[in-house]
């Protein structure tokens, strides 16, 4: 993103002008963004300090948490401080970063969400052969490719994006730096990015969502093999944590690929915002550790060391 003028800075419109409505969208945020901090990082204190929580499902559990952590992070914060100052202006450097920092870790959090749901695979369909082809340097390399994937993805687009020339108009109608609203106050044609974008933002949905897909055909069909409905609803239960997590960040996304009117694109673009970067990162965690046994055991027996110790 280069100046043709001295532009050195952006506004953030936000979501709106009204002030009652500002305080309490300003309440909800910072609560939302509190429980999912407290929440991601107390499954990542589990995950590493219990002895039953070092399988791969706990190991990619306690990445999804930090990813979690570092998506709200890029983008809640610098809107809470926007709506507490009634400072709307971010720096071009600033600008840039969050949006770099948005789209590494969410689309990290995608290819993650298909690792996941291959590991449920290998447990699922491959009980017997689980902790030889899940182990721990398998795991490892399984990371590292959802990272290096994401920045070879990223880089084409943000190489482009910071071509881009800005004359004179700088307000981005919306509460973070995303590529869409940035595209449209650009005085340069956009239009080569825009198809790398869409292409990028196409294979990423599709490819992750194709290994969820497949992954979850073979697991059901193995399921519903078992002899007993005991060990059906029991293998169910294992999946359902990840299901339902894929749905939500699967589902939003869904909105952002329907073509809406061009009145109400940037408020459905807004919502989807709101939901990914707030909602749904304080959800997740409550949604593993009421339906998993295990974190909900290992949550009881941290309690309980912190109780000892603080007594003593």
């Amino acid at each position: 993103m280069r100046n043709r003028t001295s532009l050195t800075s952006f506004i953030l419109l936000g979501l709106t002008d009204d002030a009652k409505l500002q305080i309490l969208i300003f309440i909800f945020l910072l609560i939302t963004y509190m429980l999912s901090v407290t929440g991601n990082l107390t499954i990542i204190i589990l995950t590493l300090m219990d002895s039953h929580l070092k399988t791969a499902m706990y190991f990619f559990l306690q990445n999804f948490s930090f990813l979690e952590i570092s998506f709200t992070s890029a983008c809640i914060p610098r809107f809470l401080y926007s709506i507490s100052t009634c400072d709307r202006t971010i720096t071009y450097n600033g600008c840039a970063c969050q949006l770099f920092f948005t789209y590494l870790f969410g689309i990290t959090e995608f290819f993650l969400l298909a690792t996941m749901s291959y590991d449920r695979y290998v447990a699922i369909c491959k009980p017997l052969h689980y902790m030889t082809i899940m182990n721990h340097e398998v795991c490892k390399r399984l990371i590292s490719c959802c990272w290096i994937t994401t920045l070879l993805i990223i880089f084409p687009p943000l190489t482009l994006g910071l071509q881009l020339d800005f004359c004179d108009f700088n307000t981005i109608d919306h509460f973070v730096c995303d590529a869409n609203p940035i595209l449209k106050i650009s005085c340069s044609d956009t239009w080569f990015l825009e198809q790398v974008f869409i292409v990028c933002s196409v294979l990423v949905f599709i490819m992750t969502l194709m290994c969820v897909v497949l992954s979850y055909m073979y697991i059901i069909r193995t399921i519903l093999r078992f002899p007993s409905a005991q060990q059906r609803t029991k293998a169910f239960s294992t999946c359902s944590s990840h299901f339902i997590v894929v749905s939500i960040t699967y589902g939003s996304c869904i909105f952002v690929y329907i073509k809406p009117s061009a009145k109400d694109e940037m408020a459905i673009n807004k919502g989807v915002s709101i939901l990914t970067t707030s909602i749904s990162p304080m959800l997740n965690p409550f949604i593993y550790t009421l339906r998993n046994k295990q974190v909900k055991q290992a949550f009881n027996d941290l309690v309980k060391r912190i109780t000892l110790l603080s007594k003593d």
